[in-house]
């Protein structure tokens, strides 16, 4: 007998007939003789419009609140999953991420797991129920509900499976499996049969809407055995693991671009040792993640910095870097909310040079202009102008030929 955790997404249970088909899978896994775990998002586009409810309330809706109301879209949905179950004929029973003993940091809206109590899903997976968790939500040392962030069901997945010591982590979406580039953009994108958890972790905090990254960082640290599959399908979809040999042979996998970012300067920065450690200080105690930062080369004494941060925290960072300034007697701070971050991953870009030059050679032949670089072992990024998105990263897959990727690894999209 198998223990399986399956993923379900906001896609696969946007409906009625969806939440009825997913339970199909559900029930096929427990008929083969499996016992099954089952983590479910919200119903299609719930939480988006959870949101956009509570900003037409207020422009800065309380964090703690936001919480509560957002954690609602998979209490129906575990409900609904666990109805369809027994409308099959099956025993289910449907909890809270609170009720199964996920714990987690007092962080809300962004907060992480810290602890799981498997022992209430052990007991009702041993009576021979299946158990249907609410992803994407657990509660802190105070009994507060709190959510894990943008595809935190993702990271509920996975930790379960890991916790749990899962012989599979099946994530169920709405593609078949993990593309060389987000289909919809580039049609020509190739379907990946392997992919490294490294390579995945990339792509993912990179803008390529698969998993969310933190969950990969589970199931890379636990050695979560996991499969990215198609829920309107049988297809296995795209398996991640640990890197193999043959993968290096592919020096670019996959390439994704982001509009999710904005981007911060301070002008006029004094240039002496400790000013960069108090502003991105200040910036980190308000919980805002620094992805790509530049400093100029100082001059006079003074200096620019630039750095960029998700779009939804930009007010926030805004309000900072003000503060910032005043206390550093810094010049000026702008924003730039209208920008993209253009990316190519690959473990072969450890062995194989040139990975820059053809990347930065696609974009010059486009006429994209690139306002930042950053680099990796694996990763090359740029930040550009929002409005040229599509069109740079259609160029870079092209001029990596990734459209063949999945023809080398016997796969074809």
């Amino acid at each position: 007998m198998a223990l399986i955790v399956q993923k379900f997404g906001g896609t696969s249970v946007a409906d009625a007939q969806k939440i009825k088909r997913a339970a199909q899978r559900v029930a096929q896994a427990y008929k083969e003789g499996n016992q099954v775990v089952v983590v479910v998002s919200a119903m299609g586009r719930t939480t988006d419009e959870l949101f956009d409810l509570a900003h037409q309330i207020t422009e800065r809706p309380p964090a703690r609140e936001m919480d509560m109301l957002a954690s609602t879209g998979e209490q129906i949905s575990i409900a609904l999953m666990a109805m369809a179950i027994h409308a099959l004929g099956y025993e289910a029973i449907s909890f809270t991420g609170g009720q199964v003993g996920i714990i987690t940091d007092s962080r809300h809206t962004k907060a992480r797991i810290l602890k799981i109590d498997t022992k209430r899903i052990l007991q009702e997976l041993d009576s021979g129920r299946i158990v249907v968790v609410a992803g994407y939500q657990g509660v802190d040392a105070y009994n507060n509900i709190t959510t894990l962030g943008r595809g935190g069901s993702d990271a509920t997945a996975v930790a379960l499976a890991a916790k749990l010591k899962a012989d599979m982590c099946d994530i169920f979406t709405d593609v078949n499996g993990i593309y060389t580039a987000d289909p919809r953009i580039v049609p020509e994108a190739s379907k990946l049969e392997k992919i490294s958890y490294d390579e995945l972790l990339e792509l993912a905090s990179l803008g390529a809407q698969v998993m969310q990254a933190r969950s990969i960082e589970f199931a890379k640290k636990y050695n979560v055995p996991l499969r990215v599959r198609p829920s309107y399908n049988e297809s296995l979809g795209t398996l991640v693991c640990q890197e193999a040999k043959e993968m290096e042979d592919i020096v670019v996998s996959g390439a994704a671009v982001t509009k999710d970012e904005a981007k911060l300067t301070i002008r006029g920065v004094p240039d002496r040792p400790g000013v960069a450690a108090r502003l991105f200080g200040e910036i980190a105690r308000h919980n805002i993640n620094v992805d790509i930062i530049i400093q100029n080369i100082g001059s006079h004494g003074m200096t620019d910095v630039t750095f960029t941060v998700p779009k939804d925290d930009l007010p926030e960072a805004v309000d900072v870097a003000k503060r910032m300034k005043e206390e550093l007697k810094a010049q000026e701070v702008s924003a730039d909310s209208h920008i993209a971050k253009l990316s190519v991953v690959g473990i072969g870009m450890r062995s194989h040079c040139g990975v820059a030059e053809k990347m930065f050679s696609a974009l010059a032949q486009e006429g994209i202009n690139i306002q930042m670089i950053s680099t990796s072992e694996i990763k090359i990024s740029c930040v550009i102008d929002e409005a040229q998105a599509e069109r740079a990263l259609k160029a870079v897959h092209k001029a990596f030929e990734l459209h063949k990727v999945g023809e080398r690894t016997g796969v074809r999209g």
